[in-house]
């Protein structure tokens, strides 16, 4: 069987339209773009384990959905919505978990700050971490904002595709949210 990895996104999309090489044009499409989703989603929900929950969820919804896609949208960029879109139902879904249990993780509304601080190898004396603990005290809009244009060097254009908001509002958020980190960084 020939590999498939030589070919582009939208020749991967025909492939898996077609029967005899549908899950190998799958499986690449997964290679390809599985390691950068799953950092997308990590950076919101913290956690390795609740990462790779929400990135199967992901591949889920592709499988289930790419036959329909109509590529009005780059892969790529149809890709990040979804893995956005599952990031934020599931924080969702935490935050309701949370409020019902009363429990310490997150109760207090510092879950995902508490999550951060419990990682292995945490420090809160090195930039990095203080950098993840200023993050986690954006709103939930800056913070995914601040990540895709930060992290992932998303252009504006492309994140505002993705988020489906005007490029204005996103630079703004972006912003924002430098200034709320910057001071955040100061303080610390």
């Amino acid at each position: 069987m020939a590999s498939l990895a030589h070919l582009d996104d939208r020749s991967l999309l025909v492939a898996f339209r077609n029967d005899e090489t549908k899950e190998r044009a799958f499986t690449e499409l997964i290679k390809r773009y599985q390691e950068r989703i799953y950092w997308h989603i990590r950076r919101m929900v913290i956690h390795h384990e609740d990462a790779n929950d929400v990135l199967q969820n992901v591949f889920i919804k592709v499988w289930k959905n790419l036959g329909e896609f109509r590529e009005e949208a780059n892969f790529y960029t149809w890709l990040y919505r979804i893995g956005t879109n599952e990031t934020l139902t599931y924080l969702e879904q935490q935050k309701r978990r949370s409020s019902l249990s009363m429990d310490d993780d997150g109760a207090d509304g510092n879950g995902l700050s508490n999550k951060l601080k419990a990682e292995q190898g945490y420090d809160s004396n090195k930039i990095e971490w203080k950098l993840q603990q200023a993050i986690q005290t954006l709103p939930e809009k800056q913070r995914i904002v601040f990540n895709l244009r930060y992290y992932d060097e998303m252009p504006y254009e492309k994140m505002s595709e993705v988020l489906e908001t005007s490029e204005g509002a996103l630079k703004a958020s972006y912003h924002h949210a430098a200034k709320k980190i910057e001071a955040f960084l100061k303080e610390s």
